[in-house]
């Protein structure tokens, strides 16, 4: 690509401005939940892989945890498996979930682990099956049809929730080349496997890998105000009374609620980033401006 001498000045001062962070950075663990458009389009997908392959050759370590649930739907639809959901969370019998592990932990996972490998990394897909890393249990889902007096539990088959996360193999991989890279899918003592949100396995293995930062992509632009407007910091009590007067609800809550978890356990910072936008990651980290909301704990620093 060629620049001209305004252009290259620009880049000039990017790079510039980024040094304090790369700096600061250098060592420390960033978790990255990849799913949405960042996930699906081209271009995008490129741009994320040499994102994370820029953290890894300038000492960062990232751990990938990915999503697949338009995947998921994709592949049920071929086999003529129904999909069913209760309060927006996929039932899912032995059948569905053989379909899970198939797509998350096989085509998706293995592409994201390709994807990094063109761009010139080294990465290694992995599920909470593997060493048994990821414990889970199972998730029941209070729901209330029409004309029942109370919510009653429903139990939506091979769906579950973190138990558990042994960062033994994680921490191996943090003293090498290789970038992990984690399909959403726990299981229990019994050897029963589960799929998990991701935005969930995400923030829990931020929290047990005492991770500097959790970054979780979606296809907004960040946390709104009631008038639309992106707000870009906010503190663990500013998002407690976001919620409370109903300006974060519906989808954002899930999000919302690993991250203050995440930051709660001592994550140092979580960010809810645009990542329509290309290379969202880099432009979170190292500049001035970024991408999205950022959450902290009011009494550490971002």
């Amino acid at each position: 690509m060629a620049y001209t001498r305004e252009s290259a000045l620009d880049v000039a001062q990017v790079l510039s401005e980024s040094l304090p962070y790369i700096q600061r950075f250098a060592g420390k663990t960033l978790v990255i939940k990849y799913g949405g458009n960042a996930m699906t389009d081209e271009a995008l997908q490129a741009g994320f892989a040499r994102d994370i392959v820029l953290m890894k050759a300038i000492g960062i370590n990232p751990i990938v945890v990915h999503g697949g649930g338009p995947q998921i739907g994709e592949m049920l639809a071929k086999l003529s498996i129904e999909s069913k959901f209760i309060n927006g969370m996929r039932v899912t019998d032995t059948a569905t979930m053989d379909v899970v592990e198939m797509v998350l932990g096989g085509q998706v996972n293995k592409d994201i682990v390709n994807m990094i490998t063109r761009a010139g990394g080294k990465a290694i897909g992995l599920t909470g099956k593997d060493s048994g890393f990821i414990k889970a249990k199972k998730l029941f889902v209070k729901h209330q049809a029409e004309g029942m007096s109370a919510p009653e539990q429903v139990d939506i088959g091979h769906v579950g929730e973190v138990a558990s996360i042994d960062t033994s193999v994680l921490k191996v991989l943090e003293n090498s080349d290789l970038i992990p890279v984690i399909a959403p899918i726990g299981i229990d003592e019994e050897g029963n496997a589960y799929n998990i949100n991701a935005d969930l396995v995400a923030g829990k293995v931020a929290e047990a890998v005492n991770a500097e930062k959790l970054m979780l992509l979606t296809n907004i632009s960040g946390v709104q105000d009631k008038q639309g407007n992106v707000l870009t910091g906010l503190s663990t009590m500013q998002v407690d009374n976001l919620i409370a007067d109903g300006t974060i609800y519906g989808g954002m809550l899930p999000k919302i609620s690993c991250a203050l978890s995440a930051v709660n356990a001592g994550v140092t910072s979580a960010h809810i980033i645009d990542g329509r936008v290309p290379h969202a990651t880099l432009l979170e980290i190292f500049t001035d401006t970024g991408v999205g909301t950022l959450i902290t704990n009011q009494n550490q620093n971002a």
